[in-house]
């Protein structure tokens, strides 16, 4: 037990840790070494959540319960479906994909389609108002065979809006 004990203690940062092993620094006694490994891993598990929750933020994620969120068929609900609107201009594309705030992957998603497809991004921007944000990209299809390469693309991107409504 001794050994574990110090194991622990040794893992846990001190106090005065800046000066290694000073000679006037008291000797933690068993239990003040157990309350102060305690607080600590009470302090990483603070930390932890917080950085989580930056990280999600960050992400673009919002922490909800999954049973609240919006089907794409209307029902119930805060979280708006995603919406994608495909305009062919000749050999440009313009891009509009509303989405609410939980589904800030999907404007990756469209950004990968289009590559995958050969469409060059021209622009690329979003706006965000309440709980609704705007996407709106601009790109170029290929010369061969514009209108083919817009139909195609405008087809897998409006079915991956709606399989990712399926679930």
């Amino acid at each position: 037990m001794k050994a574990l004990y110090s194991q622990l203690n040794s893992l846990v940062p001190h106090q005065n840790s800046r000066v290694s092993n000073p000679p006037s620094e008291p000797v933690l006694s068993l239990p003040d070494q157990l309350n102060e490994a305690a607080s600590y891993i009470k302090r990483l598990q603070t930390n932890l959540e917080k950085m989580k929750e930056k990280k999600d933020s960050l992400m673009g994620v919002e922490r909800t319960n999954h049973a609240s969120m919006t089907s794409c068929n209307g029902t119930t609900t805060g979280l708006r479906p995603p919406q994608i609107e495909v305009r062919e201009m000749g050999s440009t594309l313009e891009v509009v994909l509303i989405t609410g705030l939980d589904s800030q992957f999907m404007f990756n998603e469209t950004i990968r389609v289009l590559h995958e497809e050969g469409a060059e991004i021209i622009n690329a921007s979003f706006s965000v108002v309440e709980d609704t944000v705007f996407h709106t990209i601009h790109s170029k299809v290929e010369d061969s065979a514009p209108s083919n390469g817009a139909a195609r693309i405008s087809q897998r991107l409006k079915k991956f809006v709606q399989d990712d409504c399926a679930f």
